[in-house]
């Protein structure tokens, strides 16, 4: 990766990286096509001065296109990155030994479709949200391997099983009990 705005450290490599899908944009251009449209009917109802209304009908569609694809996500094995920004660039960097919690969220499209959200709570900051990505549980169990989680419990059953019965003659001893 060879992007300007993503600046890597000495051993840092990217393990993930992706925008948010570009059906995003779907809702900003069936507004920009309703304003050519009523721009058109507009010209032989009203007035032909609604033809004017064509130089600005294009502007939701294209905004929003350029929001999307100037919209990166990376993850490495040290951070996780949010480039944002049309005019200007918004560059957000969490440490992975920042994030306290993830979470992965689908609607019912996004389950259909294999897309969705992932949000990464942050220790002392803002949280950051991934949002309309292909494979969301998938991008939220990588955070949560790269930043040390894991949903396994740590130890074997007996270990724990020693650790109980640790606490066990602990709790009889401060109750006064026999052993």
């Amino acid at each position: 990766m060879t992007e300007a705005w993503l600046s890597l450290e000495a051993g840092e490599a990217v393990e993930w990286e992706a925008s948010p899908r570009l059906m995003r944009t779907a809702p900003a251009i069936a507004v920009s096509l309703a304003l050519v449209a009523a721009a058109i009917g507009g010209s032989f109802v009203v007035d032909r001065l609604a033809l004017g209304l064509l130089a600005i009908a294009p502007l939701p569609g294209a905004y929003a296109y350029l929001r999307v694809t100037n919209t990166r996500f990376v993850l490495t094995n040290r951070a996780l990155y949010r480039k944002s920004g049309v005019l200007g660039i918004d560059v957000r960097t969490v440490e992975l030994d920042r994030v306290q919690n993830s979470t992965s969220s689908q609607g019912i499209l996004g389950t259909a479709f294999g897309y969705g959200n992932v949000a990464v709570d942050v220790a002392g900051g803002a949280d950051l949200r991934l949002f309309d990505i292909y494979g969301p549980d998938d991008v939220r169990a990588d955070v949560e391997r790269l930043a040390g989680r894991s949903d396994e419990i740590p130890g074997t059953l007996e270990q724990w099983q020693s650790v109980r019965e640790e606490l066990r003659a602990i709790r009889r001893e401060l109750d006064g009990q026999p052993k």
